[in-house]
């Protein structure tokens, strides 16, 4: 990666890149999403709405790619791979189904977390019940409501060509509680984890009963 930017394609020996501003939860501004629209059409890019909830601006120059970030003046979403490099949110406030207004947890926790450096890459998921539609039990951590409004954690889930059920960690919780938890979590995964240890296999090594033990006590 450099400049925050990624190798998009080489083709005859012209490279082009593509960027991916920070998005929070996918929830933007109308004059973000103007602004954004404005700098790919001046540098003829492309964009992609991803399955992270972001917009990835495509087709770049080299050269041009510090012009971009600032014309943007917003924040790489990625700026250290081996890191909490993603947490999406669904859109529990503005959804008849859910049981609990999450979105300003979700803030909550992006604020907090997005970008902590640790072992290997890590993803977060908030939902607002137990549907899940962001697909928040198959990341690394996922934080949902139950059908009576009440928080709970799972962590470990993975989806792809090895896929692992997720397990539970603790429910019954308040944001308060769900703030301390994910902390713990992370720190212990931080402290303990073996170099280039990805978060799934660590809680295999781990075992999940010995790190709810501590992450509980």
């Amino acid at each position: 990666m450099t400049k925050y930017a990624k190798l998009q394609k080489n083709i005859d020996a012209k490279e082009k890149y593509v960027i991916t501003p920070h998005i929070p939860g996918g929830f933007l501004t109308p004059d973000t999403l103007i602004k954004i629209g404005e700098v790919a059409k001046k540098y003829n890019a492309s964009l992609k709405l991803t399955s992270a909830q972001r917009i990835s601006i495509g087709n770049l120059k080299e050269d041009d790619i510090d012009s971009i970030w600032k014309e943007l003046n917003m924040q790489p979403a990625i700026k250290n791979i081996c890191s909490v490099i993603n947490i999406e949110m669904c859109s529990a406030n503005f959804c008849r189904r859910s049981k609990y207004p999450i979105i300003g947890l979700g803030i909550k926790i992006t604020n907090k977390f997005q970008g902590m450096e640790l072992p290997g890459k890590l993803k977060i998921a908030v939902a607002g019940c137990k549907n899940a539609c962001i697909n928040a039990y198959t990341k690394d951590i996922g934080v949902l409501s139950n059908t009576e409004g009440e928080l709970f954690i799972v962590i470990g889930g993975k989806g792809g060509l090895r896929p692992r059920p997720h397990d539970l960690l603790v429910e019954n919780i308040n944001e308060k509680e769900v703030i301390t938890y994910i902390n713990r979590l992370l720190n212990y995964y931080k402290d303990n984890a073996l170099e280039g240890e990805r978060f799934v296999n660590f809680i295999d090594r781990i075992t999940i009963n010995k790190i709810r033990k501590h992450i509980l006590k």
